[in-house]
Formats: C-alpha cells, sequence, structure tokens
C-alpha cells in the first residue's frame, strides 16, 4: 500500500473501476474504446430514445474524469454499519469524536487521513498535479458541461426542465504584475424557450471575484469551478475566479498583488459581466479567504508604509489601491487571518482532518519564507492592518478546522469596529468542505445555504445603500 500513498486517489479509484467495468457504465465519454467496452456502449444506446440521445449529447472535450465523484458520492447510499465498518478498519474517527459529522463525512476523512503522506515528502509541482487531479474528479461531470448553443438544443422538446445554463471563458490579463495573468469568467444565462433563448441577465449588477485556496501553494481555476459554477448558477451574478501566482517560486505577496491587479481589471471590465464597478463582492476560501480580508482591507484603508516596504512596485501598487472603488461586500470561507496566534482550535483540529499541523508548516515556509517582507507584516496578515473601514462581511466558519478560531477572531474585530458582520458556522465540516459539495449530500445542501445566505446578505447591502442614497 506503501506506494499507492504516492498516487492520486483519482488514479487508484479509475484503475478499480476500469476493472470492474463500471466507469464505462457510469459515464460513458470516459469508456476506453475496447472491445468490451464499445459493445456495453452499443447496448446502451440501443435502450435510448432518440430525446434521450440528444440530451445526453456533449462534446468529448467538455467532461473530465470524474470517477471520484462517483465513487465517493455512492459511498453515502451504503448502510450505516457498514460505512461503520470500513471507518473502524482505516481506524478512523467515531461518533463521539465529531458529534455533527456522520459516518459518510467520517469515512472520507478516514480514507483520505489513511492514503496522506506528508507534504514534504513530496514536490510542489506533484502535489500540485495531484491536487488538481484529486479536485477536479470529485466534481460533478454536470458543471463541466458548457452552455449548449447548438440548434437542437434550443427547442423546447429537448431542453431540460429549469435549465439555467452558465457559461464561462478564460480571459488572459496582459502584463499583469509579472507577465500575464489568467482569470476565467462565468456568466449566467437565460431560460430557454423554443428556439430563442432570453439575453443573459444579471439580476443585481453583481460580479463576484473569487480566490481560490490551497495555502498559497497548490490550487487553481480548475479546483474551484465547481463552487464558481454554483455561485453564479444560483446567484445570476458573474464570478470571476483568478489563477494568481503560487509560492514558493513566488513568495509573498506576489499573490496579494495579483488579486490586486484582477480586481483593477474587473472594475475596468465589468460592464461585459453584466455588473457596476460598484458592486463587486470579494470571496475565496482558505488562503483565498485570506487573500480577500487582505484585499477588502486594503482597498478601504491602503497603508502607503506598508506598501512602501516593497520599493518602487509597492508605490505604484499603493497608487492604484487609492484609484480603486471599494467591494460591495465580501465572504471569505474558513480563512487565514492571523498567522501567528494559537487560537484553541489550532490544538482542537490539528491532527487527523484534511488540513493539519504540519500541512500548515509546509505551506507557511514557502510562503513566507523568501518573502521580501518580514513575518509579521501588514500585507501577510490581515489582523495586523487597519480593519475599521472593511466592507460588510459574511465570514464562514467550519468546525472542525484549525482555523476556525481565527475566523471568530476576525468577526469579533469586525463588529468592534461597527462593520456589518454575519458569521455562518457549518458544523461537523472539515477544512475545505467546498470540495466535497457534490458528493456529501450534507456539505452540499450546506454550501447551498451559503451561497443563499451570501446573495440576501448582499442584496440587503444593496437596499441598505439605496435607502441612504435616497
Amino acid at each position: 500500500m506503501s506506494n499507492s500513498k504516492n498516487l492520486s486517489i483519482n488514479t487508484l479509484l479509475n484503475k478499480a473501476l476500469m476493472t470492474l467495468h463500471l466507469a464505462s457504465k457510469e459515464n460513458p465519454a470516459s469508456r476506453e474504446s475496447s472491445n468490451q467496452d464499445a459493445q456495453t456502449y452499443d447496448s446502451l444506446e440501443k435502450r435510448l430514445s432518440v430525446k434521450e440521445k440528444i440530451l445526453a449529447y456533449n462534446p468529448v472535450a467538455n467532461y473530465q474524469p470524474h470517477t471520484l465523484h462517483y465513487a465517493m458520492k455512492s459511498l453515502g447510499y451504503l448502510p450505516d454499519p457498514i460505512l461503520e465498518g470500513v471507518i473502524g478498519y482505516l481506524k478512523g474517527p467515531n461518533s463521539k469524536q465529531y458529534l455533527h459529522a456522520n459516518a459518510h463525512l467520517r469515512l472520507i476523512l478516514a480514507v483520505n487521513s489513511y492514503l496522506k503522506t506528508p507534504l514534504e515528502l513530496t514536490p510542489m509541482p506533484e502535489l500540485r498535479e495531484r491536487f488538481t487531479a484529486d479536485a477536479v474528479a470529485m466534481q460533478s461531470p454536470r458543471v463541466w458541461q458548457q452552455a449548449n448553443t447548438t440548434m437542437l438544443s434550443n427547442i423546447k422538446p429537448f431542453t431540460k426542465k429549469n435549465d439555467s445554463p452558465v457559461s464561462w471563458k478564460d480571459e488572459t490579463i496582459a502584463n499583469a504584475d509579472d507577465g500575464d495573468m489568467t482569470v476565467r469568467c462565468y456568466k449566467a444565462g437565460g431560460k430557454k424557450s423554443g428556439f430563442r433563448r432570453k439575453r443573459i441577465h444579471n439580476p443585481d449588477e453583481t460580479v463576484m471575484l473569487f480566490f481560490h485556496g490551497g495555502g498559497f501553494c497548490i490550487g487553481d481555476v480548475d479546483t474551484h469551478h465547481e463552487f464558481c459554477h454554483a455561485v453564479c448558477e444560483q446567484t445570476g451574478w458573474s464570478v470571476v475566479s483568478v489563477d494568481y501566482r503560487l509560492a514558493p517560486e513566488c513568495p509573498a505577496p506576489a499573490a496579494l498583488k495579483d488579486c490586486i491587479t484582477a480586481y483593477a481589471w474587473l472594475v475596468e471590465h465589468c460592464h461585459t459581466l453584466g455588473a457596476l464597478p460598484s458592486r463587486i463582492v470579494l470571496a475565496g476560501d482558505s488562503a483565498g479567504g485570506g487573500l480577500s480580508t487582505l484585499i477588502a482591507q486594503q482597498l478601504t484603508a491602503p497603508s502607503k508604509s506598508a506598501w512602501a516596504d516593497l520599493g518602487i512596485d509597492g508605490q505604484r501598487m499603493f497608487n492604484l489601491l487609492e484609484k480603486l472603488p471599494k467591494p460591495l461586500a465580501q465572504m471569505p470561507l474558513y480563512p487565514v487571518t492571523d498567522i501567528e496566534t494559537d487560537y484553541p482550535s489550532w490544538e482542537l483540529y490539528g491532527e487527523g482532518l484534511l488540513l493539519d499541523h504540519a500541512d500548515v508548516a509546509v505551506f507557511d515556509a514557502a510562503c513566507l519564507e523568501n518573502s521580501p517582507l518580514p513575518r509579521l507584516h501588514i500585507l501577510n496578515s490581515p489582523m495586523l492592518g487597519d480593519n475599521s473601514k472593511v466592507c460588510p462581511t459574511y465570514i464562514v466558519a467550519s468546525e472542525l478546522d484549525v482555523l476556525r478560531d481565527e475566523a471568530f477572531a476576525y468577526a469579533k474585530q469586525l463588529k468592534g469596529y461597527g462593520v456589518a458582520v454575519e458569521t455562518y458556522t457549518v458544523l461537523g465540516a472539515p477544512h475545505g468542505f467546498i470540495h466535497f459539495m457534490s458528493v456529501h449530500q450534507g456539505l452540499g445542501q450546506e454550501t447551498n445555504n451559503i451561497i443563499h445566505g451570501f446573495s440576501s446578505f448582499v442584496r440587503e447591502v444593496i437596499s441598505t445603500q439605496s435607502r441612504l442614497a435616497a
């Protein structure tokens, strides 16, 4: 088993499922060209009606390997005694340890702990590749299918009920801080009606700028595609996801500078996404949540002395910040807000979960050791800066998370300044739970609740601003 631990979890499952010929039954587009698979596909095709065949058609390029999605989701349908037996075999957590985590989630945690290898033993490029492969493999294949624009897709008898498609496109921000940078832009479509599709409409004229997590070292626009897709689909807002530079090749504050550059780009281009410059909301998870809090801080109260520590480049960034409009609101999910203080959750949940003490140490060193800034610097730790004028904030914390209490501390600090703050805590959830939104029913519902809660929060902010302006 030691050799298999060096492989992607998805690679292992693919091998197992291909042996059982399950992959071809679940996802016809991912079948190999073997004779046996072809025969299985032909027999399946004969059983489908013409309408089903048309609705099932999508270009092969739109599919990703999603074996992990099907495998992890299927575990949730097993009886609890079987799940508990497997958890016990893997020496995973019991129900008394994590009262609010059901057997399905505890099995996911147990498998992760069993297969996990220390991060310091894995070269960062390999770790990024494995993380991306597994993150994408957990996502529903549905979110990787671009909105159809073919004639058949617009014929009413062949459309799916309540279909409100999402389309996305990768754009390039030329000449960013250190070369070109990619952002992925999502747009929600209107309902279909006969041969016509209603025009794309962003009801709140709002756009979310999203920063992915991954300890500032791993992750990209693909790893968080499902969540961004869900936000766009459920709210009607446009979403822009930022593929910022990663450590250790680009230590702090490279990611922060990239995200500010992306914000400036969005201010200029938000009209193409049906949004106003005054209605940009920030969001991010984990490290991305930390970036959200830093950007919200520096857009409302930029620190000239802090940016001066970066010389001419820092002065240029400070000048840019002073010209940009303030964000409307922000939603940091289980964010990094304080890189120095040891909160109670650090001891409670620092072992055996998705993010542990050793992981934090590896990411911390990669991001900060070669930084031009000292460790305890305003641009590295949001709690050290001036948060008195930060935009209204909807903070999401996960119960079983080493970072849980610093999210609470950040919320408390903002409330002390009179900032409008709402906190949502997901009980029984580990750090990084949005990656399980389509494979675990409870976490999927919680993620939907978060998106709905934040959209309502933002709409109330818009309403309040309108009343004050009247």
